[in-house]
């Protein structure tokens, strides 16, 4: 079962999965757009919908749920609270109950908060900055008691920015320039665009679900492309895949926003791991999605 199969990196492992050839279903707040896979429409806070969504017989649980927003769950930390942790138990606690062995969470490199410009490893104390990170950091602990008090292989896949394609209804920087590289407008860059940043692509994020599906033991990895760049070198990259020169204006700085996200994939590489994409391909990628001409 996959909670949150109809959003964007749940689509793809959906599809990924099926076409390995496991019976899927989906649980999410909206219709799954394939009529093929079963889809459970509801809120995973009520604990009725995990109910009828998780049935016995289910080997296995990937965990995409959640709201993302940072700044959302700074205005209402209590309604991300109640969607990411309290979500989360109600599905490890239905596992136990119908003998899930196997739980895949989608979590966030967030988890580690700010180092500087240091290595983000899986090893890093966790100290998120913001609700949405702490949310995370929750929902991992949850499952590293119902692993060692039951006996189930929890896996948290700690993900960078994810991007790619069918992104058309994100608002992720990757997905405002293409659009911006659509309309002939522009973009705006906070602080002076230095801040690092990893992204990888969406297709490798779904690998690695289906990878972690095969795991026989507890497990946190950090999944990225482990090249990390900057603001202004993504937007000029993003110039020349599309073939626009996007606007850009320079806006202050978020209080807050982390001077880099650089992380180390090693430990995911070992199990078996890597990213197919570097960001110029992906970008590429996303671009002709979005309908445009390649570069």
């Amino acid at each position: 079962m996959v909670t949150g199969g109809s959003g964007f990196i749940g689509r793809h492992v959906v599809a990924r999965l099926a076409a390995r050839g496991d019976e899927v279903s989906v649980v999410d707040l909206r219709p799954f757009p394939d009529p093929g896979i079963s889809c459970v429409v509801g809120d995973l806070r009520e604990r009725a919908v995990v109910d009828e969504a998780l049935a016995e017989g289910t080997d296995a649980v990937v965990h995409l749920a959640a709201i993302t927003s940072v700044l959302q769950s700074v205005k209402d930390p209590d309604g991300v609270f109640r969607t990411n942790v309290v979500a989360t138990e109600h599905l490890l606690e239905r596992c136990r109950a119908v003998g899930v062995g196997r739980f895949v969470l989608a979590s966030t490199n967030a988890v580690a908060g700010d180092v500087g410009r240091a290595c983000i490893d899986e090893s890093l104390v966790l100290r998120p900055l913001t609700p949405y990170g702490a949310t995370k950091a929750a929902a991992e602990m949850l499952m590293s008691a119902y692993a060692a008090s039951y006996g189930m292989v929890t896996v948290a896949l700690r993900l960078t920015n994810v991007y790619g394609l069918g992104m058309q209804e994100k608002d992720s920087v990757v997905a405002r320039l293409m659009r911006a590289a659509l309309s002939g407008g522009g973009i705006e860059i906070y602080g002076d665009g230095e801040q690092l940043r990893d992204y990888v692509f969406v297709t490798d994020v779904a690998e690695a679900f289906e990878h972690a599906l095969g795991f026989v033991a507890p497990a946190v990895l950090t999944i990225g492309s482990g090249h990390s760049v900057s603001m202004n070198a993504l937007h000029e990259l993003a110039c020349e895949v599309t073939g626009v020169a996007i606007g850009a204006s320079h806006v202050a700085a978020k209080p807050g926003e982390m001077p880099a996200v650089v992380v180390d994939i090693s430990r995911a590489a070992t199990s078996g791991w890597r990213p197919r994409h570097d960001v110029r391909d992906g970008l590429a990628a996303t671009w002709r999605d979005f309908g445009g001409a390649a570069h």
